[in-house]
Formats: C-alpha cells, sequence, structure tokens
C-alpha cells in the first residue's frame, strides 16, 4: 500500500526549481510528441480500436456501449505507477479506500465485488475484501485500459453487474528493445525499479517485464481514527509473452507471471501473497470471413503467514483457477452482421482455514453459453443483441441474462441507448465459510444465498467537432438507472447460543447516476479534459443505505507536450479530483446499535508533474502530488490514505534508441 509522509509546505519559488530542467522526476515511459499526421486523423481516439465491449475488434466511434479508454500516453501523462492511482485520477465515481489493510473498491455505486477486472480478457483468481490483490497489477507494460461500466454479463458473465475492466497489455514489437526505470518516493521511502526487454526473430516476438518495489510502514495520525498504520512492504512481478505466428492466419500466444508481495503486518509476523498463471491462445483465421479463438488459462493466488522468529510460513488460502474458451465469429455480409458465438468452462477450487464443514476446501464448476448479433444497418444505424446462460454447480442453479443496445449517428452526433442484466454467483467464501472475525464476532456463511442481479437503464449524447483548425473537441454524456435485486450483505443473526454476522440477501436497491465528459486537443500540443459524475443510491423509507458513495466527483487534466529539438522534448500535466462529502454507518461489533455515523469531508487533491526527453532515449521525471498539502483530521476506511505533499523523482532508459 502506497501512501506518503509530510514535507514542508513547498513554495511557488521552490516549486520552480523543481521543475527545471536540471531536477526532473517519476517512473513512465518516455512520451512521444504528437504527429501532425495522425492527430489530424485520430485527434480524439474516436478510431482507437477495442474489444471489451463486444469481444470483437470495434473503433471506438462504432460502439453502442459507451466505453471510456485510458491510453499509454494518458498512462504517462499522469504519472501514475499502479492501477488504483490511474483510476481514480481518470475516473470520476471512482474511490479506493482500505479496510482491514486492504484496498476496497466502490465505482458507480457499486462495490468492487460487482466491478470485474480482467488482464487481456482473463479473469483473476484470489479474492482481496472485495475484489482482486490490486497490486498485481503492472502498468509498466499496459497500452491501453478500458472501462465499460454497466451490466455486462451477457459477454462476462458473473461479478460483471457494474461494469468490466480490461487491462490490455503491450504486444511485442518488431524490433529488439530495453529499458530500465528507477523511481523513488521521499514521502514513503518507496523504491521502484523496472527492467524491460523485446525481441523478434523472424515470426517469434517476446516480451518481458519485470518491476520490484520497497516502501517503509507509515503511521496514521488523527484525533479519532480508525486506521493507524499504514504498512510497508515489497513486491516483485515477472511477466514473459511470447507470440509465434507459424502462418498468415494462425498466431499462438504463450504467456507466464509470478508475483510475490510481503506485508510488514507485525514486529513478530508478515503476511505474504503468491500468485503464479500462465495460459495458451490460438487464433485462427478460417476464412475472409470467420476467425476462431481457443484460449486456455491458469491461475493460483496464495496467502500465507510468515514467522519471522521461526522461519515457518504457513499458507492458509489458495484459489486456483483453471479456464478454458472458444469463441468464434462470423461475419454475414448480407446480414451487414457479424455473429459472435461462445462458451466457458471454469473450474474454481478454494482452500481456507475459514470454512465450516471441517473441509479445507471446496470446488465449483461453472459453464456457460452466449451469442451476440452485431447488426449495421446503415451508416448511421448499429444495433447489438446478446443472450447467455450460466450454470454454477456448487448451488445447483443457472443464470440466464440478456441484453440490447443501440446507436445513431449523425456528422457530429451519436446517440445510444441500452438495457442490459447483470448478476454475481455467490462466492465459495460466501456459500461455505465459518469464521471468527477479529476475535469479535462469528461470521457464517450461507449455501442458500441466491445471485446477485440487477437491470441497468442507460442513454447517452456524445457530440464531437472542430473549434477552427487547430483545437478539436468532445463531449459525451450519459445516464443511467439501475435496479439491484438480492444484495449479498452480512446481517445479525442468533446461532448456536451467541449472536453473529451471516450472509444474506437482503432488500433490493436501485442506482442512478449521471456522467459528463469534455476534451480539447490543441494542435500545439496541449489538451484538456474535465470529466464529471453523480451517483445516488435510491432507498425505500427506513431501508439501510448499504453501500455510501460520494455523491458528485470530477477529475481534471491540463497537459501539454512538445518535442522543441529533436534532443529536447518535454510534457507538463496538471491533474487532479475532487470527491464531496458524504455520511456513512460503520459497524464495529455485531449488534446493529454499536453502529456510528462517521462524516466524510468533501476534498480535492492536485498534482503536478514534468516529465523531461533527452537525446531520444533518456527521461528524466518529476512529479509534486497533493500540490496543496491536504490532510484529513481522522483517517477512517473511506479516507484518502495521504499524509501531505509528496515529491517523486525518477528516470527511464531506453536502451535501443541510444
Amino acid at each position: 500500500m502506497t501512501t506518503s509522509r509530510p514535507i514542508k509546505p513547498i513554495s511557488l519559488p521552490c516549486l520552480l526549481l523543481l521543475l527545471l530542467p536540471t531536477l526532473t522526476f517519476a517512473e513512465t515511459m518516455p512520451v512521444e510528441p504528437a504527429d501532425t499526421a495522425v492527430w489530424n486523423k485520430n485527434p480524439l481516439g474516436l478510431e482507437t480500436v477495442v474489444v471489451t465491449a463486444t469481444r470483437t475488434p470495434k473503433a471506438l466511434a462504432d460502439l453502442p456501449v459507451v466505453t471510456r479508454v485510458i491510453t499509454s500516453e494518458d498512462i504517462q501523462k499522469a504519472d501514475a505507477t499502479n492501477v488504483k492511482d490511474m483510476l481514480q485520477q481518470e475516473l470520476p465515481g471512482l474511490e479506493f479506500s482500505y479496510s482491514m489493510g486492504q484496498q476496497v473498491l466502490n465505482m458507480g455505486g457499486y462495490a468492487g465485488n460487482n466491478i470485474l477486472f480482467l488482464v487481456d480478457g482473463e479473469r483473476l483468481a484470489g479474492e482481496s475484501l472485495n475484489n482482486i490483490d490490486f497490486s498485481r497489477l503492472d502498468l509498466s507494460n499496459v497500452e491501453r485500459i478500458e472501462i465499460v461500466k454497466g451490466a455486462s454479463s451477457t459477454l462476462y458473465g458473473s461479478s460483471a453487474m457494474g461494469g468490466v475492466i480490461n487491462i490490455i497489455t503491450k504486444n511485442p514489437s518488431d524490433h529488439w528493445g530495453a529499458r530500465v526505470h528507477s523511481r523513488y518516493e521521499g514521502a514513503t521511502k518507496e523504491w521502484r525499479h523496472g527492467a524491460s526487454g523485446e525481441f523478434n526473430v523472424g515470426r517469434v516476438n517476446s516480451l518481458t517485464t519485470f518491476q520490484m518495489t520497497r516502501n517503509d510502514s507509515l503511521p496514521l495520525h488523527g484525533e479519532q481514527s480508525s486506521l493507524t498504520t499504514a504498512y510497508g512492504g515489497k513486491t516483485y512481478n515477472i511477466r514473459e509473452r511470447l507470440i509465434w505466428t507459424p502462418s498468415d492466419d494462425l498466431r499462438l500466444t504463450g504467456r507466464a507471471a509470478y508475483f510475490f508481495r510481503e506485508r510488514e503486518n507485525s514486529s513478530y509476523s508478515h503476511e505474504r501473497y503468491r500468485d503464479l498463471n500462465y495460459g495458451l491462445r490460438s487464433n485462427w483465421r478460417i476464412t475472409s470471413l470467420q476467425d476462431l479463438e481457443l484460449a486456455y488459462s491458469f491461475d493460483q493466488y496464495d496467502k500465507s503467514d510468515y514467522t519471522l522468529k521461526t522461519g515457518r510460513d504457513v499458507r492458509d488460502y489458495s484459489n486456483r483457477q483453471n479456464i478454458g474458451r472458444a469463441l468464434y465469429n462470423l461475419q454475414l455480409p448480407s446480414w451487414q452482421s457479424l455473429l459472435t458465438l461462445g462458451a466457458d468452462y471454469m473450474n474454481d477450487y478454494l482452500m481456507s482455514y475459514q470454512f465450516s464443514d471441517n473441509s479445507k476446501s471446496h470446488v465449483q464448476n461453472s459453464y456457460d453459453l452466449f451469442l451476440q448479433w452485431d447488426y449495421t444497418p446503415s451508416k448511421r444505424w448499429d444495433l447489438i443483441a446478446g443472450l447467455r446462460y450460466d450454470y454454477f454447480s456448487a448451488s445447483s442453479k443457472g443464470m440466464p441474462t440478456w441484453k440490447l443496445a443501440a446507436m445513431y449517428k449523425l456528422p457530429h452526433h451519436t446517440f445510444r441507448a441500452s438495457y442490459a442484466s447483470g448478476f454475481r454467483a455467490p462466492s465459495l467464501k460466501e456459500l461455505y465459510m465459518d469464521f471468527y472475525m477479529g476475535g469479535i464476532f462469528m461470521i457464517y456463511g450461507n449455501p442458500d444465498l441466491k445471485c446477485e442481479t440487477n437491470h441497468n437503464f442507460s442513454l447517452s449524447w456524445s457530440n464531437h467537432g472542430s473549434l477552427g483548425d487547430n483545437l478539436k473537441y468532445s463531449l459525451t454524456a450519459s445516464g443511467y438507472y439501475n435496479i439491484f435485486r438480492n444484495y449479498i450483505t452480512t446481517a445479525t443473526v442468533p446461532r448456536d447460543g451467541a449472536v453473529g454476522q451471516m450472509y444474506t440477501n437482503v432488500a433490493n436497491q436501485k442506482i442512478t447516476g449521471v456522467d459528463a465528459t469534455l476534451q480539447l486537443n490543441h494542435l500545439c500540443g496541449f489538451r484538456a479534459r474535465l470529466s464529471y459524475a453523480f451517483v445516488k443510491n435510491i432507498l425505500d423509507d427506513g431501508q439501510a443505505n448499504l453501500n455510501p458513495v460520494r455523491p458528485h466527483s470530477l477529475t481534471w487534466r491540463l497537459d501539454y507536450d512538445h518535442q522543441f529539438t529533436p534532443n529536447y522534448g518535454l510534457c507538463l500535466a496538471l491533474s487532479g479530483r475532487f470527491l464531496s462529502a458524504m455520511d456513512a454507518t460503520e459497524y464495529y461489533a455485531t449488534i446493529t446499535a454499536n453502529g456510528a455515523t462517521v462524516h466524510y469531508e468533501a476534498y480535492s487533491i492536485w498534482k503536478l508533474s514534468l516529465s523531461q526527453r533527452f537525446m531520444k532515449g533518456i527521461t528524466l521525471n518529476c512529479a509534486v502530488d497533493n500540490l496543496f498539502n491536504y490532510r484529513p483530521r481522522n483517517y477512517y476506511p473511506k479516507s484518502p490514505v495521504t499524509l501531505g505533499t509528496t515529491l517523486t523523482l525518477g528516470i527511464v532508459l531506453d536502451l535501443d534508441r541510444f
């Protein structure tokens, strides 16, 4: 977990000195100057090809489903080194918080277990409170991040009720390359080092990346804080991707990765987390109108407790997933459409000391079939319809989902409307666990749980055009309404002569919201983006707010990128986020009466960063995060974990460019 130790407020003269070419900043890849021809062709990214919304390549401007794309250039300019920071800087309505030392996600009123994270379209094993272990996700080899809000279970099944975030990694290039980078953050004493290498030999391409981090534990001080320490630790992450193209119609992709994290949560023991994953995918172009993808994926995520004095490392949690997938696409020119057929199988194994029936593990097998029809009757219309059926062995139940989306395009305006259903199947933990929570109360599983379901309705409008010859703009506004049923949470129940908490399905809930984004791009290298989100939980009289959210949020970024000479260029960026105040009821024991209302104040955090490029192969970076030295008065689970202004410095060397 990355936090920061306060430094003395930085005066304006000192800040200007920091931004001089003699002192520079953080771990990012070098930002290339915008090419004029490329700018004229795709200045707003509307021709960017994405895959998440339809599971087939499609230009962003032609998608009936609103999709947000964070490019590698955005990652570089935002000076983000982890997925948490990147998403919070770019997406209003999304917030990470902490509970029991783990990262907790909320997006658009949905808890993290309703947001599905993918890497190259593949699920990730392991659970960290309400989602995955986000520290596994390394941004150093990311090509883009695609975000689809709203129910997406028709394509991706369980846990895609609130949206899908798909992290697309880079493919190896057609030449050799090598890069090393290093970054130091003074506030947390965090070192982050990394390296990557790639080569091309005939029809074989390889890309290897490595990253390691190390940071210290820091105390969190406040008058009534429930969080007292930001624990330090270390991580190691190595990934390999190998692509072999034996013919023009066949491509084979192999990948493997290993991750290790150690969290220094006490003076006598540390928590350790490990992950091993690998996979193989084949893409076969059968004819000019047909293609077939077959894939296998393995992912095992383990947790253990390491005792410093004895050296014992005891594994007490293991989640292993074996996934097979087939995806067939058929173009029907006479019908002006694309038909997609898919099937998935997943074997989900979970070992934990928390199970209630004296067994150490449980297994669930799930199967699904889905169909999607993408119909384009004219240049102005695009329609998508989808249907899916999932079956889960643990509950012996099936779940159908469906969607319908339409888009109508004019020269400068685009209108979109969609309806989709979604669901989340109860996890093995929620079905079978029996856990003594922090020595305070018991948490019981419930084999009779139903799937969480939702119905999502959305409307959007976008407008793009030019303000003169050199300035392009785009404006997108969308509204959505969700009907959420069978929400799974814990409720107080008497059991075995005591009071504990049991997972149960509770009352229905409704979520509504509005998103809006304005983007400006100037030929000179100036770019601006402003995004706003409004979220509201609609509750019946007396109904508890199960997932309190901040109703208003903003994110913004202004940046200027220019290559002054062949040997010197720079990118200067100012970004920030604002979140409005909210009240949340938080419980510290099993009895509802022990709940307390916590007020979370509104806050904003600004970031100023400078990247300078020298001799085509050297990038020096400097960033000042939390520019105005914001610190919460108390640290509660939904407070930003920051202790004030933070300065980071770093260097990137592209060895192949020298």
